[in-house]
């Protein structure tokens, strides 16, 4: 049967609540749940040359939106450092002072701002930004003396600036980009600018009806013509007129928030645009080698690195491909099968024209049930239950049980049955353990199936990879440190490389997947729409624009994609040259000890390595082995009688069979295969004379390159 991806994304959304306006120009907050607050900050990235403090709102039955939109804005930060959280009730005085650059989200009318942080705002240095409500509390009531200062200093007035109900905004400008907001988000708070000269707008609201018409911004916007003011500066603060986290998608104002972001953290940045192609749900049920090389083979031509996401073992529980019901596995280390070997042999090719291999799943699907689909690999989710819905957000499809129908909503429901920690790096791991006996190298990126998992997930994957190539899921509880509300849920992408709440390394996918045909209400994604996703993404001044193709689709949709890339400007490069990471976890010993041996009785020992790539050859690099002992340089084992007794101490080395692959002159910056690598283990063997016990001992000396995290 045709192959279908499953990968299917859309816009990603926050429930938000929906603000309206009363008749006293106030939002009025719509039905929601209360938030427990926690007063710890909470602090994660990795060090850079910047720091961050994110203050968030936690009062009031939105409370909860604040930490979603805490870690939506520190996400984010962690691109230039490392980042601090904390309800903005607990801020304490002088803290914007220790940070690079603080952010302040306002989502809960009124939140009672401690007055040493207002005060701190207008005194420091340091750049602020400030976004969405409360504003008209950093300048005192219009009218006072404060009010008249902050006017004085800044160009604009808080206490008279009002959201804009009136219109609909549809879209920001900024910097030459129309991006997309929906209206859905509520009204946008318009800057009342009483002094132009000391104001920069950075960027406008675009004003519309109801419709979609273009239409003169209402006078409560207290502006002219159709736009007004969606961000501003004045000196070191920045002020924009909402919190952009809600119902974002790739063409979003997100990523004009996403580069105001450099303004605060890292202003003298250069521009440099790079883009990133992954080849998705590559397993051996789903695609031919054939299909492999033709892909590979033109994107080598374009000297375009790659990635190449695999899925180790391929599963059909169900028999629902060759609707027999049989079951199907094919794990990429069964060698025996020609099938699996000419699969394998298919991502050497690929890897000698460009292709570094990650970890996409283990299985890609979740037992022996739909989940929601079909129990297929790449298809299911492996690491979330889902299930199919007739209508948005409704129960389970009863017409689902045959296979998800295409008018059908997937909706995701929370982590399966006995979710843990240790149960998700388990499946890392053992996916992960595959690839060496496969002959092929041991990927240290990793790509969570359909973006979707636990935190207890993540925690037990980023124990096996340091480094995931994804979008990131975020749930309620995760920085306040409550229990976790799966109902509470933050999708979100990124334009650059972040180190985020989980802990992992996370290289970008921002601009989604072609497809030819709609899939369960999401609309067609044709080559068009994925370049003017890349299009949008040339906002971010050091952004990276990354999307992903299923191999089993033709060709031509590849070179359309690529080619509007490269004609937009993007430089293609490969994953972990923009994190500066192995690509690959080198060869180790796993031997922890060897048993003694006795002379004139039989002994056999095996040594093991791990990672690398399979198969290894073992030998002696210094010392020798008992008289009577000798070592099989292809299984590691070591046999014989020893012929006396004694102790010897001999260094052996496992090498695998990684290979250089010259690289073309006129290939320059691809990725090749790494050299062979190698490990050692010190062994101090003792042979008894047969009265008393007779023992051995081991030192391990981990291999040069590493163990796939970062270089140094």
């Amino acid at each position: 049967m045709a192959r279908f991806s499953r990968r299917r994304l859309g816009a990603l959304t926050l429930a938000v609540a929906v603000l309206t306006l009363g008749p006293s120009l106030s939002p009025v907050l719509l039905a929601a749940k209360a938030a427990t607050p926690s007063t710890a900050p909470v602090t994660w990235g990795a060090p850079g040359p910047a720091t961050t403090l994110v203050l968030f709102d936690t009062t009031g039955p939105y409370g909860w939106l604040g930490e979603l939109n805490a870690i939506g804005a520190g996400n984010l930060a962690t691109h230039f450092g490392t980042v601090t959280a904390e309800p903005v009730v607990s801020y304490t005085a002088g803290q914007v002072n220790t940070f690079t650059a603080t952010i302040y989200l306002g989502s809960t009318y009124n939140e009672p701002i401690p007055p040493a942080f207002l005060s701190d705002v207008v005194s420091t240095t340091h750049p602020v930004i400030w976004a969405g409500d409360n504003v008209w509390q950093l300048s005192g009531a219009a009218g006072s003396l404060a009010n008249a200062n902050f006017q004085t200093n800044y160009g604009w007035d808080p206490s008279t600036t009002y959201f804009d109900g009136a219109d609909q905004v549809a879209s920001v400008a900024y910097k030459g980009q129309t991006l997309t907001r929906n209206a859905a988000g509520g009204a946008v708070l318009a800057p009342h600018i009483t002094a132009p000269s000391a104001v920069t707008v950075l960027g406008q609201a675009n004003c519309t009806d109801t419709t979609g018409v273009t239409v003169a911004c209402n006078e409560i916007a207290q502006t002219t013509g159709t736009t007004f003011p969606w961000a501003v500066r004045s000196g070191n603060l920045t002020f924009i007129g909402e919190v952009p986290f809600s119902y974002l998608n790739e063409r979003d104002r997100y990523l004009a928030f996403s580069d105001l972001l450099f303004d605060a953290l890292a202003p003298s940045a250069p521009v440099s645009h790079q883009a990133i192609v992954r080849l998705e749900d590559v397993s051996p049920g789903i695609n031919s080698p054939d299909d492999l090389r033709t892909m590979a083979d033109y994107l080598y031509s374009q000297n375009v690195p790659f990635s190449i996401a695999v899925i180790p073992s391929y599963r059909d529980p169900l028999g629902y491909v060759n609707n027999d019901g049989i079951p199907v596995q094919q794990d990429i280390s069964n060698l025996k099968d020609p099938t699996i070997k000419a699969f394998d042999d298919a991502l050497q090719y690929m890897r000698a024209r460009g292709g570094t291999i990650i970890e996409e799943g283990y299985t890609h699907q979740y037992s022996n049930v739909a989940n929601p689909y079909s129990g297929v690999s790449g298809d299911d989710f492996e690491f979330y239950l889902a299930h199919c819905a007739a209508t948005f957000g409704g129960p389970l499809d009863p017409n689902a049980a045959g296979g998800c129908p295409n008018t059908d909503w997937v909706v995701q429901d929370g982590p399966v049955p006995n979710d843990s920690s240790a149960w998700a790096q388990g499946r890392a791991a053992t996916g992960q353990a595959m690839f060496a006996p496969a002959g092929l190298p041991t990927p240290a990126i990793w790509l969570t199936p359909h973006y979707a998992a636990s935190p207890v997930d993540y925690a037990g994957i980023g124990k096996v990879f340091a480094t995931r190539d994804e979008r990131g899921s975020y749930f309620g509880g995760q920085l306040t440190g409550g229990p976790v509300d799966y109902g509470h849920q933050f999708g979100q992408f990124f334009p650059y490389v972040v180190h985020d709440l989980d802990g992992s390394t996370v290289v970008p996918e921002n601009l989604g997947d072609f497809e030819p045909d709609m899939q369960n209400n999401n609309p067609p994604r044709p080559p068009a729409l994925i370049v003017g996703n890349a299009q949008a993404a040339l906002t971010v001044r050091q952004g990276v624009a990354s999307f992903f193709f299923h191999p089993y689709y033709d060709v031509s949709a590849l070179q359309q994609i690529v080619e509007g890339m490269k004609g937009l400007g993007y430089t293609f490069v490969s994953s972990p040259s923009l994190v500066g990471q192995d690509p690959y976890v080198p060869v180790h010993t796993t031997t922890a000890s060897l048993p003694g041996a006795t002379v004139g009785q039989a002994y056999s020992a095996i040594l093991t390595a791990a990672a690398g790539t399979g198969p290894y050859k073992w030998s002696i690099t210094s010392g020798t082995l008992p008289a009577g002992l000798s070592l099989n340089a292809a299984t590691g084992a070591i046999t014989g009688k020893p012929k006396s007794p004694g102790s010897s101490v001999v260094t052996l080395t496992v090498t695998d069979s990684s290979t250089t692959v010259t690289p073309d002159n006129s290939k320059a910056g691809m990725h090749f295969a790494p050299a062979p690598q190698a490990a050692t283990v010190t062994v101090t063997m003792t042979v008894g004379g047969g009265g008393s016990p007779p023992s051995s001992t081991t030192t391990t000396t981990a291999p040069s390159g590493g163990n796939g995290r970062k270089k140094p």
